[in-house]
């Protein structure tokens, strides 16, 4: 098994452990290529490793008892899959996985769950980026609730800029109408509404970001307070590796 140095891993929460916070993890890790539509947590199934992405980027998504399904929350090389298990919890009704193919650190969850047990400052660690994550679920609630198509979809587009590297968010429109729970032809339409204010480009397949900063003008309030507390909490700012 090949050795990890800290100094070179390309996610955030690994590149700010502390040295002996690493090194519980290093020896079990594995680097793995993440296929698009990979499962990285089942629904109501035992997780059985932590993922830390380096690459690519997560949706975390909930069902409804008839099958609606919306997204709730983005995991990119910020962050880290399966971080329910740090609220002592086996399992979870929610699905996280790949909604932009990449590569991430795999860490069983046994030696995980061993080193938050003999370590309480990593412990804190990540419950705190554990917070930055509940708090990204209540604003996707507030942006459901109280915002716009067009905002939603501008502050969609910003979270998944903030966790991919260059321009491009290779997505259909049929995809992005699931996430955001809306009809394809609406998605479509505000996608055209966004080029028109030479916010971003759309092509099949795929949407490039042309003017970041009209984007975070566009999303006005739904947009900026999780990322905040995210580099409040844990230092880097999103996008910061």
């Amino acid at each position: 098994m090949p050795q990890f140095d800290q100094s070179t891993v390309e996610n955030t929460l690994l590149k700010l452990l502390s040295v002996d916070g690493f090194a519980r993890l290093s020896g079990e890790m594995e680097r793995v290529d993440l296929p698009l539509r990979h499962v990285l947590v089942a629904s109501d199934v035992p997780t059985t490793h932590v993922c830390f992405l380096e690459r690519g980027l997560g949706s975390m998504v909930v069902s409804s008892t008839d099958e609606e399904v919306v997204e709730i929350g983005h995991i990119g090389p910020e962050g880290a899959s399966g971080m329910h298990v740090v609220l002592a919890v086996e399992t979870t009704p929610t699905r996280t996985f790949m909604q932009v193919a990449g590569s991430g650190i795999m860490v069983p969850m046994e030696t995980f769950q061993r080193a938050l047990a003999d370590d309480p400052e990593m412990k804190d660690f990540f419950l705190r980026y554990v917070h930055t994550t509940v708090l990204q679920f209540a604003h996707s609630a507030l942006a459901n609730a109280r915002y716009n198509m067009h905002e939603r979809l501008a502050r969609w587009i910003l979270m998944c800029h903030d966790r991919l590297e260059g321009n491009n968010l290779a997505i259909t429109h049929e995809f992005l109408a699931l996430m955001l729970g809306v009809r394809r032809s609406g998605v479509t339409n505000e996608l055209h509404m966004l080029e028109g204010v030479h916010a971003i480009r759309s092509t099949r397949g795929n949407v490039r970001i042309v003017d970041r900063e009209k984007l975070i003008e566009i999303a006005g309030g739904c947009y900026g307070v999780p990322e905040r507390e995210y580099e409040r909490l844990l230092g880097p700012p999103l996008g910061a590796r």
